[in-house]
């Protein structure tokens, strides 16, 4: 049994990763994306000859690898990414789920988005640029998302004939950069996405380089994101209460858990209302197991007849989330329309929604250099910033630092339900947790 379950937590997450590419506009993201595609056997062979007759149309000789990625017509017309692509892709060693995000700087909200679930983020530079603003704005979207793993790739290195110097000179830099913002992990590699060096084959080029290919790198990094290791979580998304013959006295909690593990006979605490109880049962598909974890969709039982509902968190007695009104949070407006100080909001966590209003907006943090614009009153779309929200009801909420799962939250404008703000709570950067400013009271909203 105990086999069994380490196969399947090995199994749920070490055989997937989730990555990110960003970049400044021709950087040649598009193309090691195709490159990563074409190269690892990745494409069908009808969007191969769309790809090679999209190009011959344009006159290209060789096939233009950017095409597998940029869909969107405006993306092919312009030569830019705009939208987040998805793509899935699988070797042998491990399946991808890749997020090919925007470089340019009004697309910084894309980044955000594609990168929020990512465990690694590519970042690429143009070995005849250097670091540049876009690349310090993307370091710091990484680093503000606690995304574990960061590669550099440093491409077009045949545009600067191979030179080693060059390579370790951005190197240097960016890991200089990315580790004062608190990045855990930074991995430099030299490659030419248009000729292929380094992406999937090691580079004939680059004798003087003895490290991995891109390829090799996103098969054999550890996946340390494991939510097995996690506080165990558990949103309720849904109560289950059949009343029926076979089942008069069923009452069940479903949803997925967020992070950790859960076992019979566990004891467990419902949170915001603080009530206490033990797992009496874990139904998952449709049979009753001893354990489950992180992301599985489960039923749990409860002993007693406690009062549970959606939006409701079941975690461990001794290991409970404190419960809070007052919520500090680095943040990434979205929406085209700003967001306000005293705007009324929905603040949606995990499966609860509750009403809010924004007390304050701190500051808004300017990438290029890092520093803190104080009191900006609003946030327009791309900004990020840090806010002080009040909620009507309590929240069991985590620092984003502990959990990306239950350390998030989105504010909705409760008028058409637009996503206006993607928020992470707590301190912003690993490196130095800034002070955030305290709520006051607000006579208008009793709550």
């Amino acid at each position: 049994m105990t086999t069994h379950i380490q196969h399947a937590e090995q199994l749920s997450t070490t055989t997937l990763l989730r990555f990110a590419t960003a970049g400044s506009v021709d950087d040649g993201k598009s193309t090691l994306v195709g490159r990563l595609l074409h190269d690892s056997k990745s494409v069908l062979t009808d969007q191969l000859e769309a790809v090679e007759h999209a190009s011959r149309s344009r006159g290209q000789e060789a096939p233009d690898l950017a095409l597998l990625t940029d869909g969107l017509r405006a993306e092919r017309e312009q030569g830019i990414t705009i939208d987040v692509a998805y793509r899935y892709f699988a070797t042998p060693r491990r399946r991808f789920i890749l997020a090919d995000t925007p470089g340019h700087v009004q697309y910084t909200r894309n980044m955000v988005t594609g990168a929020s679930t990512a465990e690694l983020a590519v970042v690429l530079v143009d070995a005849r640029n250097g670091v540049v603003e876009q690349t310090r704005r993307h370091a710091a979207v990484a680093a503000l998302l606690r995304v574990p793993h960061v590669v550099l790739a440093v491409n077009k290195m045949d545009l600067v004939d191979y030179a080693e110097p060059v390579f370790a000179a951005i190197a240097e830099e960016f890991t200089a950069y990315a580790a004062s913002l608190g990045v855990p992990e930074i991995t430099a590699i030299p490659i030419s996405a248009l000729a292929g060096d380094n992406v999937v084959e090691p580079s004939a080029h680059m004798d003087w380089y003895g490290g991995p290919t891109v390829l090799e790198h996103l098969e054999t990094v550890p996946v340390s994101h494991d939510l097995t290791a996690c506080h165990a979580r558990f949103p309720v998304q849904y109560v289950i209460r059949p009343q029926t013959a076979e089942h008069p006295d069923y009452r069940g909690y479903a949803g997925q858990i967020a992070a950790g593990a859960f076992r019979v006979g566990e004891a467990v605490t419902v949170l915001p209302s603080g009530r206490t109880s033990t797992i009496a049962g874990i139904d998952a598909l449709g049979e009753s197991v001893d354990i489950a974890w992180a992301p599985q969709s489960v039923t749990i039982r409860l002993a007693d007849d406690v009062d549970v509902s959606r939006g409701d968190l079941i975690a461990p007695a001794d290991d409970a989330p404190a419960v809070t009104r007052d919520v500090e949070a680095t943040v990434c407006h979205v929406a085209d329309q700003p967001l306000s100080v005293g705007q009324r909001v929905l603040l949606k966590h995990t499966t609860r929604t509750v009403k809010a209003i924004v007390k304050d907006i701190p500051s808004r943090l300017t990438l290029d250099d890092l520093s803190q614009h104080p009191a900006p009153g609003q946030l327009v779309a791309n900004d990020i910033g840090r806010v002080v929200v009040r909620t009507a009801e309590p929240l069991a909420l985590d620092a984003y630092a502990d959990s990306r799962r239950t350390g998030s939250f989105l504010l909705i404008d409760p008028a058409d339900g637009t996503t206006l703000t993607a928020g992470m709570a707590g301190a912003s950067f690993a490196a130095a947790a800034e002070p955030g400013a305290a709520a006051t009271d607000d006579a208008e909203w009793d709550f």
